[in-house]
C-alpha cells in the first residue's frame, strides 16, 4: 500500500499532496473511473476555518512543533486508522451480503433450469423464454459474485493498512515521546539544580552578614566556629554552581537536539503516515462508489442490453424474452405430440348379459359339488386346530371350538392331516412334536411358582377370555391376525383367571435355553416367513426402531411396545436358564432380521416359536437392549436424567431407593409401564441367578447404557453412577413396582 502513495512532495502551502493519486481516483491506471466523478477540488475548498492560507498553516505549525504537537499527531493518526478499520469491516459485511445473495440466485436460478428439464412442466415457447430468464439472473448473479470479489480485496487491503499505519504509529510513539521526555528530564533536572544553587547562596550570605540565627554549626568534632562553616558554605556553594551550571548546559543541548531535529522528525513522520491512511481510505471509498455503480450498470445492461454497433441485431431485453411466449402454441404442439397415443377402440358398445342371469336350460350344480374355497391341490392338505371344551378333556384338541373360538363351516373343512416338526436346541437336537388332532394336554399341570401364593384355576386355552391390559397375553400378539395363539407359560402375577375353573392347558415354566420346554403341539396361523440371508429386506411399513415410545403408544395404543413384550415373553420362556443371558451377544444376522420384521409388522411376529428367533434366545436379548439404545429419548428420559444420577449419589440404601422411586414415579405413562415390564422381567431373570450367573449387577452393567443413554461428554463420568441406578431398582424391584 505504501508504495502507491508518494509522501515527500508538498505544495507551496507546505502542505503534503499525492503524486499518484488525483482527488476524484484517476491518478492510477488500476483506478476505476466513475463517469460521475466530482471535479477535482481545490486546496481552499477543504478548509474549515476562515483566514488567510498563511495564517492557517502557521497555526498548524505552531501546534504541531509545540511541545503537544507529538502527542496531537498521534492522536490523529489513531482515528484514521480506527476510521480505515470501520470502513474495512463494513466492506466485509457487504461483500459477504453480496455474496451471500449472489450465491443463492445463481443456485436458484440453476435450479430452476434443471426444473424446466421435468416432464410435469410446459415445454415450447414457454420452457425456452423462461430458460432465457433464468441466464439473465445468472449474468446478475454473476455481477454481484464480481462485486462480492471487490469488496473482499477492498477489505484486505484496509486491513494491511491499517496495520502498517498502526506499527507506524507505535515506533514513532516510542521514538518522539522518548526524545521530548528527555528534554523534560533534563529541564527538571535542571530546575532542582537551580533550586539547591540559591538555597545554598542566600545561607551562605547570611553567614557572611552575621545572621546566623538558626543556623547549625555542629560538625563531627564539636562546634563550628564562624569562619569554618562560612568556607563550608562557600564551597558547597560553588559546588551547587557548578552542578547548576552543568544542567543547564545538558537542557540548552536536550532542547536544541529536540527541537532541531528529533522533534520535527517525528512530526514529518506522523504527518506522512496520516496522510497516507487518508488517502488510502479516501480512494477505497471511491472505489467502492465506483464498483457500486458497475454492478448496477452491469444489471441493467443484464436486463436491458444496449444496441450494438457492429451488429445489425437488436439484443433481447427481459420485457421482450417475456414478451415472446406463445400459449396457443405451446397448448397445440402438446396436444400434437399425443396423437400417437390415442388407444385402438375394441368394438361397439353393447349389452351382454351375464350366463347366470340367462334363461335356465339345465338342473344348476349343486352347491356341495362346489370347489370349497379352503380345497388344495392333491397332496397340499393343511390341519385345523381348535381348543375343545366338550368331553374330549381339557387341552384336547376337535374341529368344534367353544363357544368363544371362531367356527368353520362343515361345508369347507379340509382334511386332517398329521405332520410332525423336530425343533432344535441351542446346539442340540429334540424329539421331534407331531402335530395333529390330538388333544394337546392330556393331564393338567401346574404353573411355575415364583415364591407367591398359586394361581388360580384357569381354564384351556382361549385367547378371547384373556384381558386385553396383560402384557404378555397371546391375544395381544395376534389381534390382528384373528388366529388362536397357542399356549404359553406366564408368570403368575400376570395370568388372568379363567371363570370355569378348569386346569391351564398351558406347559410348565421349564427354562433351560432350548426348546426342550416347549409347547409339543405349536401352530402359528400366520407366520412371517424367516427369510433366508439372501433375501430381500422387509420394507420398514410400522417402523418400532428409532421411534419414541409416546408415538408407539399412540400409534398401536399399547403402553408397553410390542417388541418389549415378545422380548420378555422369549427369554421368559426359553433364556431364563441360559448362562451370560442379556451378556452374551446373538448373531449378527439373526438380530437384523428380527429389527427387520419388527418394522414392517410386529402384530405377525410370535416369539413362543423358537423358530421364529431362529432358536437363539441371545439375539433375542440382544434385540431387546437394541431397541432401548435406538431410542431417540432414552427410558430414563434426558430430562429426569440428572434426577437419577442426583438419587445414586445418595450413600444411604433407603434414601436412595426412596429418590429413585420418585424419579420413576416422574416418568412418562409409556416409560412408565414400559420399565415396569423390563425391571419386574429382569428381576425373574436374577431369580434364576444361580442358573444364569445374571444378577442384578451384572444386569445393571449390560443394560444401563441402553436404558439411560449412550454415554459421550460428561456422562461418562456418570457410568458407574448409571449402573448404580439400574442395580438398586432391580433390588428393589418389588418394592417400588407392584407385581399385580
Amino acid at each position: 500500500m505504501s508504495s502507491e502513495f508518494n509522501r515527500s512532495e508538498t505544495n507551496g502551502d507546505g502542505v503534503t499532496t499525492s503524486s499518484a493519486i488525483a482527488p476524484n481516483g484517476s491518478g492510477s491506471d488500476s483506478v476505476p473511473t466513475s463517469p460521475t466523478t466530482a471535479q477535482p477540488t481545490s486546496a481552499g475548498a477543504v478548509r474549515t476555518s476562515g483566514g488567510p492560507p498563511g495564517a492557517l498553516n502557521k497555526a498548524v505549525e505552531e501546534v504541531m512543533n509545540s511541545d503537544i504537537g507529538v502527542v496531537t499527531l498521534l492522536n490523529r493518526l489513531k482515528q484514521s486508522i480506527a476510521s480505515a478499520r470501520d470502513f474495512a469491516a463494513f466492506l466485509k459485511k457487504r461483500g459477504s451480503l453480496e455474496e451471500e445473495q449472489a450465491s443463492g440466485l445463481k443456485r436458484l436460478a440453476s435450479s430452476q433450469l434443471e426444473t424446466l428439464k421435468r416432464a410435469e412442466v410446459k415445454t415450447g415457447s414457454y420452457a425456452a423464454q423462461l430458460a432465457e430468464v433464468m441466464r439473465v439472473h445468472q449474468r446478475m448473479a454473476d455481477n454481484g459474485m464480481q462485486f462480492a470479489l471487490s469488496l473482499s480485496q477492498m477489505h484486505e487491503d484496509l486491513n494491511e493498512l491499517s496495520a502498517n499505519m498502526e506499527r507506524g504509529r507505535k515506533q514513532w510513539k516510542h521514538e518522539g515521546l522518548d526524545a521530548e521526555k528527555r528534554a523534560s528530564d533534563a529541564e527538571a533536572a535542571m530546575q532542582k539544580a537551580k533550586t539547591r544553587y540559591d538555597g545554598l547562596a542566600e545561607e551562605y550570605d547570611r553567614a557572611r552578614t552575621g545572621d546566623t540565627k538558626g543556623s547549625r554549626r555542629i560538625g563531627l568534632k564539636g562546634p563550628k566556629s564562624a569562619e569554618q562553616y562560612e568556607s563550608d558554605l562557600l564551597r558547597k556553594t560553588q559546588q551547587a554552581d557548578q552542578d547548576y551550571e552543568e544542567r543547564v548546559k545538558h537542557a540548552k543541548s536536550q532542547r536544541q537536539t529536540l527541537l532541531s531535529s528529533e522533534r520535527p522528525k517525528a512530526v514529518q513522520a506522523l504527518k506522512e503516515l496520516i496522510r497516507e491512511c487518508d488517502s488510502a481510505l479516501t480512494l477505497q471509498l471511491q472505489k467502492f462508489a465506483t464498483f457500486n455503480e458497475k454492478l448496477l450498470l452491469g444489471n441493467g445492461l443484464a436486463v436491458t442490453p444496449l444496441p450494438s454497433k457492429d451488429s445489425d441485431e437488436t439484443p433481447r431485453s427481459l420485457k421482450n424474452i417475456t414478451y415472446e411466449i406463445d400459449n396457443e402454441t405451446d397448448f397445440n404442439s402438446y396436444m400434437r405430440g399425443h396423437l400417437n397415443k390415442i388407444p385402438s377402440r375394441s368394438g361397439d358398445i353393447k349389452y351382454e348379459q351375464h350366463p347366470t342371469l340367462m334363461p335356465k336350460t339345465q338342473k344348476p350344480t349343486d352347491a356341495r359339488n362346489a370347489p370349497s374355497p379352503f380345497s388344495h391341490a392333491p397332496g397340499k392338505q393343511l390341519p385345523s386346530l381348535s381348543v375343545n371344551t366338550g368331553s374330549g378333556g381339557p387341552g384336547s384338541v376337535s374341529q368344534s371350538g367353544s363357544a368363544n373360538s371362531r367356527s368353520t363351516p362343515q361345508t369347507s373343512q379340509p382334511p386332517q392331516t398329521s405332520y410332525s416338526q423336530t425343533p432344535t436346541s441351542y446346539g442340540q437336537s429334540a424329539p421331534s412334536a407331531s402335530y395333529s388332532e390330538k388333544p394337546l394336554r392330556q393331564n393338567p399341570v401346574q404353573s411355575p411358582s415364583y415364591g407367591g401364593p398359586p394361581p388360580p384355576q384357569q381354564t384351556p386355552y382361549n385367547p378371547d377370555s384373556l384381558s386385553s391390559r396383560d402384557p404378555f397375553s397371546p391375544s395381544s400378539f395376534n389381534k390382528e391376525t384373528g388366529a388362536q395363539a397357542p399356549p404359553y407359560p406366564t408368570h403368575p402375577s400376570e395370568r388372568t383367571p379363567n371363570i370355569g375353573g378348569g386346569p391351564p392347558s398351558y406347559p410348565p415354566h421349564q427354562t433351560t435355553g432350548s426348546i426342550s420346554g416347549l409347547p409339543r403341539q405349536y401352530t402359528n396361523p400366520n407366520p412371517i416367513p424367516m427369510s433366508p440371508s439372501n433375501s430381500h429386506p422387509l420394507p420398514p411399513l410400522r417402523p418400532v426402531f428409532g421411534v419414541s415410545l409416546d408415538e408407539l403408544f399412540a400409534r398401536d395404543q399399547s403402553a408397553v411396545p410390542m417388541v418389549v413384550n415378545q422380548c420378555i415373553l422369549a427369554v421368559d420362556t426359553f433364556g431364563l436358564d441360559v448362562e451370560g443371558i442379556y451378556r452374551l451377544s446373538g448373531t449378527a444376522s439373526h438380530i437384523q432380521t428380527l429389527k427387520q420384521q419388527f418394522d414392517h409388522n410386529a402384530s405377525q411376529i410370535d416369539f413362543r416359536n423358537p423358530a421364529s428367533f431362529f432358536h437363539d434366545v441371545n439375539s433375542v436379548a440382544t434385540l431387546l437392549k437394541q431397541f432401548f439404545r435406538d431410542l431417540p429419548d432414552p427410558l430414563f428420559t434426558r430430562v429426569g436424567y440428572q434426577s437419577f444420577i442426583d438419587a445414586a449419589r445418595i450413600e444411604d440404601a433407603g434414601a436412595r431407593r426412596d429418590a429413585l422411586h420418585q424419579s420413576i414415579n416422574d416418568l412418562p405413562d409409556p416409560n412408565y409401564a414400559t420399565l415396569r415390564a423390563l425391571v419386574l422381567h429382569m428381576h425373574r431373570v436374577t431369580m434364576n441367578e444361580s442358573r444364569n450367573r445374571m444378577g442384578s449387577s451384572n444386569l445393571a452393567l449390560c443394560f444401563a447404557p441402553s436404558l439411560m443413554g449412550q454415554q459421550t461428554g460428561g456422562q461418562i463420568a456418570d457410568a458407574s453412577l448409571q449402573a448404580r441406578v439400574v442395580d438398586t431398582i432391580l433390588v428393589h424391584a418389588t418394592a417400588i413396582f407392584d407385581e399385580d
